[in-house]
């Protein structure tokens, strides 16, 4: 099945988080009629978020975590080993929204194609000439390793940048809005 993040109220009234309704989204669905050049994928969760309000988070679950730096974000596990709901509110929306755009801003150089290399290659980019930028640099060299299979080959992402700017906007819209994200599994 995966992981589904459904925006949904914040914060919730009663047992249960009410669902966004769609219609929230429905804008998103534009964004995928309006470039006749736009990658499929990104125009497939453009217009799953603008039908659903909902974003199939799993396969951009390790690539979330390393940009951030954190296990588990898209599947707010911070939240459920508090005894909460797996809930990434407002606040963290915008979170993970601002760290995508980063990234976002710094992969520019890089073309559309975003890869596992292209991705180390902007943050080594980004951590240089830092504070403690030596002990980030190992940092991410040991998070890099760590994604790497048995026989050391890199995981095969194959993201674009738009695809990741449409993930990008589902974040920034609900933080925008004042919606949260329910991890949903």
């Amino acid at each position: 099945m995966g992981l589904d993040n459904v925006a949904v109220q914040w914060p919730r009234t009663g047992r249960f988080y009410d669902p966004v309704a769609p219609a929230e989204f429905v804008d998103f669905e534009a964004m995928a009629d309006s470039s006749p050049t736009m990658p499929g994928p990104a125009a497939a969760l453009a217009d799953h978020i603008a039908k659903t309000g909902t974003v199939r988070a799993t396969g951009y679950s390790e690539l979330v975590d390393l940009l951030l730096g954190l296990g588990s974000v898209l599947y707010a596990t911070d939240a459920s080993a508090e005894d909460e709901d797996p809930v990434l509110d407002p606040d963290q929306c915008a979170w993970v929204a601002g760290g995508l755009e980063r990234f976002l801003a710094g992969h520019r150089d890089h073309g559309e194609e975003v890869t596992f290399e292209s991705v180390g290659a902007v943050m080594r980019k980004a951590l240089e000439g830092t504070r403690l930028a030596e002990q980030q640099l190992r940092w991410l060299d040991g998070r890099l390793d760590a994604l790497r299979d048995e026989s050391g080959e890199p995981p095969q992402w194959s993201f674009t940048l738009t695809e990741l700017t449409v993930l990008s906007a589902f974040y920034r819209r609900c933080a925008d809005r004042g919606f949260a994200v329910y991890a949903d599994f």
